[in-house]
């Protein structure tokens, strides 16, 4: 696990960031009339792919510790998954911001290449997994 200590600790500094967002969404919500039924939508859905994924990548670091893949592929498969952790929840957070109900925006894209960087991590995963006796 020491090699991949950097990321576990920056997952759990994340953490309490996904536990400061729930609360300002609970804070914008009491308000009343601070945002639209569209951005709650997004907040919500970005708040909460964040705290899921954050959480995954804890298991996700255990698991791909086990494997036998070289150390400089376990750091970029832990890169990935974070940039896309960060991606696919601040896509939401872009959207809600600058896009539109029922149109894309550059948080669409985002959250999507997101999407293709934690499918990328999984796969690496899944390999060293496969691989490892």
């Amino acid at each position: 696990m020491a090699s991949l200590r950097i990321w576990i600790i920056l997952s759990w500094i994340a953490l309490p960031t996904v536990m400061f967002g729930g609360y300002s969404l609970l804070r914008l919500l009491n308000r009343g009339d601070a945002l639209t039924p569209f951005q709650v939508d997004c907040f919500r859905a970005g708040h909460a792919h964040a705290g899921v994924l954050l959480l995954l990548s804890l298991l996700y670091y255990m698991f791909l510790d086990r494997t036998a893949l070289p150390v400089l592929v376990k750091q970029a498969a832990c890169a990935g998954l974070f940039v896309g952790i960060l991606a696919q929840s601040g896509g939401f957070f872009l959207h809600m911001m600058l896009g539109k109900p029922n149109s894309a925006s550059i948080g669409t894209k985002v959250t999507i290449a997101g999407a293709a960087l934690l499918a990328c991590a999984v796969i690496v995963l899944v390999y060293g997994l496969i691989t490892t006796r």
